[in-house]
Order: structure tokens, then sequence, then C-alpha cells
């Protein structure tokens, strides 16, 4: 079974970008140091998921739990997102990577929300890459939220059904994810896409996210190619 799979590749992958604090910890660096270097291995993920024909990429850049963070690290973290997006959206324009942000986008303010808008609809028509950025992002509050557009849309408890639920969902149009990567040795989801990671495979690296390269990226498809994915039927 391993050979007839030998070459797929997941048209989503998932990462929870984990690390940061302690890359910059063991060399004696502020945090903010490690952020600065985990935007870095962001371009490199980018590029990677582009060389491997990953058509979706999915990053957890700031969850919802971020803001009980200290206000400096958050007031850094804000920092580099504006910093990131200015630099960089010309150049994933150019490449043909369409961009899309899930979240509660408001929280960061109105100038950055409007930034943030704007960058997706000048990447709209984008097709090598969808890359999707969870910003101000919590699984269990995208389905409260989602529960109540279907109340909002006048739907039904009993024309309510999974496939319809979906399309209330932040991520309504794109696929779930095949391939879920998680950095710096933690195991655990940490309310990132509950829903739709429900028959996602999940790859677990000690690589601490500011160190992630193309090669931990490649090495994550390669262990992916290798499962038979059952999607809750019996082995072949």
């Amino acid at each position: 079974m391993a050979d007839a799979v030998s070459h797929s590749v997941p048209s989503h992958v998932a990462i929870i970008m984990d690390g940061n604090g302690r890359w910059a910890a063991a060399k004696g660096l502020p945090r903010v140091a490690g952020h600065r270097e985990g935007a870095k291995a962001v371009r490199r993920a980018i590029e990677a998921a582009v060389n491997h024909n990953v058509r979706y990429l999915t990053l957890f850049a700031f969850s919802s739990e971020n803001w009980q963070r200290p206000v400096s690290e958050v007031q850094d973290l804000t920092f580099l997102l504006k910093h990131y997006l200015r630099s960089e959206l010309a150049e994933l324009h150019a490449e043909g990577v369409q961009l899309k942000v899930i979240g509660e986008r408001e929280r960061f303010g109105e100038a950055l929300a409007q930034e943030l808008e704007a960058a997706e609809r000048l990447t709209a028509n984008n097709k090598r890459l969808t890359l999707v950025l969870a910003l101000s992002y919590g699984g269990r509050a995208e389905i409260v939220a989602a529960v109540r557009r279907a109340i909002a849309a006048g739907v039904k408890p009993d024309e309510l059904t999974e496939q319809n639920f979906a399309n209330f969902l932040f991520t309504a149009g794109i696929p779930e994810p095949d391939l879920l990567i998680r950095t710096s040795g933690e195991q655990r989801v940490s309310n990132f896409l509950l829903w739709q990671l429900a028959y996602a495979e999940i790859w677990f690296t000690k690589v601490l996210w500011p160190d992630f390269c193309g090669r931990d990226f490649a090495d994550a498809l390669e262990d992916y190619a290798s499962r038979e994915r059952r999607f809750g039927a019996r082995p072949v």
C-alpha cells in the first residue's frame, strides 16, 4: 500500500508555528527576536509549499488566546504582522499567491483590518497557492460563531447537516487540511481548526519554528505520503 501512495501530495497543509519564544530564550535573546526569525520561516514554508505543489497552506499566526500575553509582546506581534504584510505582499502577489484571513481581524483595529481586506482583494484571482492566515483565531469561537450565523440565516435544526454547517465557518470554500504540522515538540492542536482537522494526518517535529526549513517541510510530506488515509473505514 505504501508504494501506491508514495507520490501523493496533500492539497492542504496547516501548520501550528510553535517555538519562537524557546528559540529566543535558548540564544539569550528577547522573545521578539524569535518572532522575527519565525517570520523568515514563514517565507520558507510558503516557498516549500509552492515547490511541492501544495494548493493551500494555513498558518496559525495569532490565536485568540495570544491576547492574554503581555501588552509589549502583543504589540511586537502586531508590528511584525504589519511589517510582513507590507514588505511581502507585492512578492506574494507576483508569485501567484492568494491571501485569505480567518479569525477576528477587527480586534487588530480598523486600519490593519482594512489593510488585510485590501490584500485579499489584490490577490483574489491568484491560483498558485492559497495562503490562509489564522489571526485572532480560536476553533471553539469559530464553531460558536458559525452556529450563530446559521441561526441568523434561518436554518432550521432538522435542515442543518455537516455539509451546510461548514458553509458558516470562517473556512467556507476552503478544503479541509490533509496534513497538520506542529513544531517545537508539543503534541496538541491548541484550539486550531477543531472542526476542519477531523481526519487530518498529524506530524509533530521537535524543530523550533524559527529553524523550520524546506527540508523539514519535505520530511513531513514524505511521512504523509507513506500513510494510508482511511477516513474511518477499514484498512485496505
